[in-house]
């Protein structure tokens, strides 16, 4: 049987690079995506060392041209595109609202709405082609409560959950699943710029019943898990991967 073909934007660092090499060591055929030329080339090569095909695809998820290119490019390379993970995200500025501003909505959704809708647009079009694939977009628990200082980046996740679920609908009859994946805090450079210093990340974690963050690579064994036959009943889902802070 031919391997899946697996495509990740936002692949270079944390969860999209903890996702990259989770399907790789699995045997899956890899498209990882990014705006860095030499850290994508290097991640590539990477994979390929982990005994799988790889390829990196340069894309700015915020322009239309570009994802169409990448996802172009991934059915060019492996003639088809299983499963896409939706990983390219921004926290934008955290202030409080009185202190927001339309530059920085306009910057906060180009990337994680708009870069998702682009995404899945172009993702759907060549899954529902094939009659299968599977779709994950990267939520957050910020998609499905709120945070204090965070009202642009919590309004950009409740939208990707929204997508989720409209897109999940109109694929399910042809076997095209859509899912998010809702981490809370991940030791990663985001949780630090969230949390701003080390006290306040302790703060932070001290409210999460596991009492700790979860690795990329935990949050990554989750997409796996949402692409496979394993989870092939479910779709329009948004999986809380939180050490159960939502749960309180």
């Amino acid at each position: 049987m031919t391997q899946p073909v697996v495509l990740i934007t936002g692949a270079l660092t944390g969860i999209g690079r903890a996702t990259a090499i989770a399907f790789a060591r699995e045997g899956n055929r890899v498209v990882v995506s990014g705006r860095r030329e030499e850290a994508g080339h290097a991640l590539a090569a990477e994979l390929r060392a982990l005994g799988t095909e790889a390829e990196f695809v340069r894309a700015d998820v915020r322009f239309e041209a570009e994802v169409r290119s990448v996802v172009e490019q991934t059915i060019e390379r492996f003639g088809r595109i299983d499963v896409a993970v939706n990983n390219a995200g921004t926290e934008g500025q955290l202030a409080p609202i009185v202190e927001q501003s339309a530059a920085n909505y306009e910057e906060t959704f180009s990337v994680n709405v708009l870069g998702t809708l682009l995404s899945v647009k172009h993702e759907m079009r060549a899954m529902l082609a094939q009659g299968s694939g599977s779709i994950i977009n990267l939520s957050s628990v910020a998609g499905q409560i709120g945070f204090a200082g965070a009202s642009v980046y919590v309004a950009s996740k409740h939208a990707v959950e929204g997508i989720t679920k409209s897109a999940a609908l109109e694929g399910a009859a042809a076997g095209v699943r859509v899912n998010a994946v809702a981490p809370g805090p991940v030791a990663t450079e985001m949780l630090d710029r969230f949390a701003g210093t080390e006290e306040g990340k302790a703060g932070f974690l001290a409210t999460i019943p596991a009492r700790r963050a979860a690795t990329p690579e935990e949050i990554a064994q989750t997409i796996v898990f949402l692409a496979s036959d394993k989870a092939r009943y479910l779709t329009g889902q948004s999986i809380a991967v939180d050490g159960g802070y939502t749960a309180q």
